[in-house]
């Protein structure tokens, strides 16, 4: 049984030195994270100022009837971005658009990804409006405030309290789809393992290893999600 052990261990050492020690390899890994954290970070930005914006011209056209062309554009937008896979807008994105440009590969897919959570961003954002009573819209103009002093101040943070889970889930899904960045051959925390794997002829190893990075990731931005509902939940009081 312990020779068993040691024999495991004897290997399981050996493995894990080919791939991330020898020849500093796990640096491979720690580029692609900070590039994977980087388009997410600017990603989730572009996502929430698109979809905020987004959902307040749908939700106004809703309840008021105006801003009619600007809905129009919107719904087209949601369609668009909603109805094609993410790996195609971004190929489209990189090889049609911006190639010919000369524009960066890290641009391309912060823009990318971020046009495309701002369409589901919205969605999750207009939801939210709509679910708060009418009767608040009424409060704030009795207070005297307009329609977008009401909507900023009273509608839309009671709105994010609202959405705040399904945010964070759109954000943690964004995170997770910066993944096929591969695609249009940027080096991100998936494409850094693949290199690892091409080198040393292992999955499990730099497979593994990426998988519990992006699970870590995961559980940190749960974590301060639930830090951040619970401070929203107390101000409350």
């Amino acid at each position: 049984m312990l020779d068993a052990i040691a024999s495991w261990w004897a290997s399981f050492s050996n493995d894990f030195y080919r791939n991330f020690i020898l020849k500093d390899r796990w640096k491979y890994l720690a580029n692609g994270l900070g590039k994977t954290l980087e388009i997410t970070l600017f990603a989730v930005i572009i996502g929430i100022v698109l979809g905020f914006i987004v959902a307040i011209i749908c939700s106004t056209f809703a309840k008021t009837g105006k801003l009619k062309i600007g809905n129009f554009f919107c719904r087209i937008y949601l369609t668009v971005i909603r109805g094609t896979p993410m790996v195609i807008q971004l190929m489209i994105m990189y090889f049609i658009i911006l190639l010919p440009l000369g524009v960066d590969k890290t641009v391309t897919a912060i823009l990318a990804f971020g046009i495309n959570s701002g369409a589901y961003v919205a969605e999750i954002v207009r939801g939210g409006i709509m679910s708060v009573d009418e009767g608040q819209m009424e409060a704030g103009r009795s207070l005297g405030f307009g329609y977008v002093a009401t909507m900023w101040h009273i509608i839309l943070p009671q709105a994010f309290k609202a959405v705040l889970p399904a945010l964070a889930n759109e954000f943690i899904v964004l995170m997770k789809e910066t993944s096929v960045c591969a695609f249009i051959g940027l080096n991100d925390l998936t494409r850094g393992g693949d290199i690892i794997r091409g080198v040393t002829y292992s999955d499990f190893m730099p497979l593994i290893a990426v998988a519990l990075i992006y699970l870590a990731m995961v559980m940190v931005l749960s974590y301060f999600v639930k830090l951040l509902e619970r401070r929203l939940r107390s101000s409350e009081r």
